[in-house]
């Protein structure tokens, strides 16, 4: 029988492949076990490195920067809110309130939170009466804020209105009431330059807030000082803000207050302005334009600063709306420019009492000489007329003020030279700012060949003409100054030039002690003029009251004054004869007056202008004396000054 091959079973390979094949395996087991691990161990170093990282994370939050996110934390649970602190009060000498603070509810919109503006506005007007008014001042501080959260749609609202609106409030998200306090000036009209307004901050505001570095001080407060004393002494008015720390919710809603740091209220100012004085010369204006500024000569104090016409400051309180500032910017009166500060002028022959203290002080031929006054003056082939046809005759240095003849002082102009006549009105602060404690101040114009040459750019015209120099002399040419600057030199004058630079604010005020802190006045220069001369110019300011040209306004008043009148041209008449019915009503002459008294002890010291009112003793000097009647004597005027100007024939002494 044939042996029997035994065939192997079914998949398992002989005995020779099986071991191949056993090797083969344990090679890829060996193989895919070092992977595993492999891939383990990296899965596992993975892991440990994202813990590592939280663990360092873990360590950045809650160890290194512990301190901020705990103040992080106590932020959303805690808000600091800023208090507004209290603006400080204006009074005047006598300590009646120019400007001060009332609290009131007012209305206010945020219109970033607000989707459709017009629409809930005019929801709102179902409940509150809102105003065209309101809405255009709305739209234009909507203009002028952009950093804005809120902004007023009604001020000042009463008791039923608040309570109105609170039973609608859950229907108008973004709108709510806040108590606020209001600036109000209850004079109105009477001071508006002097004492200026407060408005709302603005972009240009806060770049200077952050120059100055008092931004953060105006957190919480919406409005500064824009323009007179409020702007000028801003710093003092405004006080230091405070803060509330305040618990809130999650819905960002008060709960409790934790800590109150109270603000410092403002410090009050008292100033040397007498505001009845003021009234009175503003009721003598009426409604002509012109300026009067009325110093104390021994101590620089402003005892009135009159610019008419003049606008209610009320009005830019709240935010003006654009009609009402279209009506002040566009009024050819210009109700905005402060005139007493910004108003140039031509002094005309206000300027001769300083022509002749300069001329005493130079010790010039013509003050000890008489000369014939012929009606004119012949220099260069040009006549340069008097304002008395045919003169006065014989001429001498005392006469000539009198009766203000133009004649001697075209020559006594020519005679000292323009380079001394220059010199000699600087020292007095004319072309120069004075230096008062209210912004915008304008520093006139002292002609002189330097000043020439920076003011004209063609070589033709920067030359000096000894021609020029003639005007100058009687005041008229290149001269331009500010009726502050005249009232500020006049008082020099009367102080026997001892000048103290013009002031309105007389003391800080505490609010909580009282105490006060005065403005003690200092002088800013003492002029070495010689006492003599100073009494020879007085003399001739005297006599112009009893026998020149401010006589017959001044006659049977009960004490002595020194004035002069002047008259100031708007544009040259070319020899013609001057009629006022013939020209423009704002072509005619402006009118005139310094003036202190007592003379023997001067206590006020003032300069008028009276725009286009003609000669100095017909607008400016019966002003002047009414002015020096009520502040000497407590008469009350009893009737404005005369309107216009006329045609009346020009009185002798006073040069166009």
């Amino acid at each position: 029988m044939r042996p029997i091959k035994r065939r192997p079973m079914f998949g398992v390979p002989a005995r020779g492949k099986t071991r191949r094949a056993s090797g083969k395996l344990l090679k890829n087991d060996r193989t895919e076990r070092s992977s595993y691990e492999l891939r383990f161990a990296a899965a596992v170093l993975f892991v440990l490195a994202l813990f590592g990282v939280l663990l360092v994370r873990f360590f950045w939050l809650q160890v290194v920067q512990h301190d901020r996110y705990m103040t992080l934390a106590e932020a959303n649970r805690i808000s600091l809110v800023p208090v507004a602190p209290s603006r400080g009060v204006i009074r005047d000498r006598n300590g009646v309130i120019l400007a001060h603070n009332y609290s009131a509810y007012t209305l206010e919109i945020a219109p970033a939170r607000i989707a459709d503006l017009d629409a809930t506005i005019a929801a709102l007007k179902g409940i509150i009466d809102i105003t065209p008014r309101d809405k255009r001042r709305f739209n234009k501080l909507q203009e002028e804020s952009k950093d804005f959260e809120s902004l007023p749609i009604k001020t000042r609202l009463t008791d039923e209105e608040v309570a109105r609106f609170a039973a609608q409030s859950y229907r108008f998200p973004g709108i709510e009431i806040k108590a606020r306090l209001f600036r109000h000036y209850p004079q109105g009209e009477i001071g508006s330059h002097l004492i200026g307004y407060i408005g709302r901050i603005n972009d240009r505001d806060l770049v200077e807030l952050d120059e100055a570095g008092v931004r953060a001080n105006y957190r919480g407060t919406e409005h500064i000082g824009k323009v007179g004393i409020e702007a000028s002494y801003e710093n003092d008015l405004h006080g230091v803000t405070g803060f509330e720390q305040v618990e809130i919710d999650s819905g960002g809603r008060a709960v409790r207050t934790l800590r109150r740091n109270p603000p410092k209220s403002g410090q009050d100012l008292q100033l040397s302005v007498d505001i009845g004085l003021q009234k009175v010369v503003e009721q003598l204006f009426g409604d002509r334009r012109g300026s009067l500024v009325a110093i104390d000569p021994t101590t620089g104090g402003v005892l009135a600063l009159v610019s008419k016409p003049t606008f209610d400051p009320n009005l830019f309180v709240d935010g003006i709306d654009p009609q009402s500032w279209t009506a002040l910017n566009e009024s050819p009166d210009h109700p905005l420019l402060n005139r007493a500060l910004r108003g140039e002028y031509p002094p005309g022959s206000t300027f001769k009492p300083f022509m002749a203290m300069a001329a005493l002080e130079g010790d010039f031929p013509l003050v000890h000489q008489t000369i014939a006054d012929p009606g004119y003056y012949l220099f260069g082939g040009v006549r340069f007329r008097d304002s008395k046809a045919g003169g006065y005759g014989s001429m001498n240095f005392d006469r000539s003020l009198v009766v203000s003849s133009d004649t001697y002082f075209y020559q006594l102009g020519v005679q000292m030279g323009i380079d001394y006549i220059a010199s000699f009105m600087s020292t007095l602060d004319l072309g120069s700012r004075t230096g008062i404690d209210l912004p915008g101040e304008r520093p006139g114009v002292l002609p002189s060949p330097e000043w020439k040459k920076q003011r004209f750019s063609k070589p033709a015209q920067q030359k000096w003409y000894p021609g020029e120099t003639v005007s100058i002399g009687i005041g008229q040419g290149y001269n331009s100054y500010t009726p502050l600057q005249m009232a500020h030199a006049t008082a020099t004058l009367a102080n026997f030039g001892v000048a103290y630079k013009p002031h309105v604010v007389a003391s800080l005020v505490d609010p909580v002690s009282n105490m006060r802190v005065p403005i003690e006045p200092k002088p800013s220069r003492v002029l070495p003029w010689k006492r003599e001369h100073v009494e020879r110019v007085i003399r001739g300011m005297v006599g112009v009251q009893t026998e020149g040209t401010g006589a017959s306004v001044f006659r049977g008043a009960t004490y002595t004054s020194a004035g002069k009148t002047g008259t100031a041209q708007v544009f040259s008449l070319k020899g013609a004869k001057y009629n006022a019915r013939a020209i423009d009503e704002r072509l005619r002459d402006h009118s005139w007056f310094i003036v202190f008294a007592p003379a023997e002890q001067p206590k006020i010291a003032l300069a008028v202008i009276v725009e286009n009112a003609g000669f100095g003793s017909q607008a400016a000097a019966p002003m002047a004396r009414k002015v020096l009647d009520y502040y000497l004597t407590g008469k009350l005027p009893e009737e404005p000054a005369p309107a216009a100007a006329s045609s009346t024939p020009q009185p002798a002494g006073e040069s166009p």
